[in-house]
């Protein structure tokens, strides 16, 4: 052995070494407190592009559990292309909180391509609400003002479909609660971008992608 192997290595003890300040938050990213204490969480809508096979819907929602993202919906459905389908997530996180989970979205096997959509975004979503029948004529004059639609009417209960913004589903759930809800049922919020812009990076309609960065164009087979 050298004399250098029996001294060591030249350097700072390990108690001089620098250390990282920050921590690691729930994502296993490094952290400062004071930066992360001025963020705030944020509604974002991320649509997803996938190969529509067995599992993946149970790979996604196994993926933000276990990353204990805030999640708010999730939707999902086919697409022009045949074997694709789109997810729609609306998650409430920070901004770091958001991009981690497109990245995460990203590393999924069937995951074709991840984009988060703008404000100004085309959303919808559908809500079924079961009410009391004593007073058909109110909760007919209700579902139309919201430009609803009845699905099933007795003499104990009714059942009215309402779609439209998040904002008007909330307004209508609260004015049909003066007959008395029984059962509700929401999709969640599904989006597609304005316009020609496509609502995730490089998708052409009715054509097939075959990349997956958000900042390349996709290439498509006839």
């Amino acid at each position: 052995m050298t004399q250098q192997q029996q001294q060591g290595l030249q350097g700072p003890t390990p108690d001089d070494r620098p250390h990282p300040t920050g921590r690691r938050n729930s994502h296993g990213e490094r952290i400062d407190p004071d930066t992360e204490a001025e963020q705030h969480p944020r509604t974002a809508v991320i649509s997803a592009l996938v190969e529509n096979e067995p599992g993946v819907l149970s790979r996604v929602s196994g993926l933000f559990s276990r990353r204990q993202f805030n999640i708010e919906s999730l939707t999902v459905g086919p697409t022009t292309v045949d074997g694709h389908a789109r997810i729609t997530l609306v998650v409430e996180e920070t901004d770091a909180g958001i991009d981690q989970a497109k990245k995460q979205l990203k590393k999924l096997t069937p995951a074709i391509a991840v984009g988060e959509l703008g404000t100004n975004a085309v959303q919808a979503e559908l809500v079924l609400l079961k009410v009391r029948g004593e007073e058909p004529d109110k909760v007919h004059a209700i579902t139309q003002m919201y430009e609803g639609q009845t699905l099933d009417a007795g003499p104990r209960t009714i059942t009215v479909q309402i779609t439209g913004d998040q904002r008007k589903i909330d307004d209508a759930i609260d004015a049909f609660r003066q007959f008395g809800i029984i059962e509700i049922a929401r999709t969640g919020q599904t989006a597609l971008a304005r316009g020609d812009t496509p609502t995730t990076p490089g998708e052409s309609p009715g054509e097939s992608a075959t990349a997956t960065d958000d900042n390349q164009t996709l290439n498509y087979d006839d």
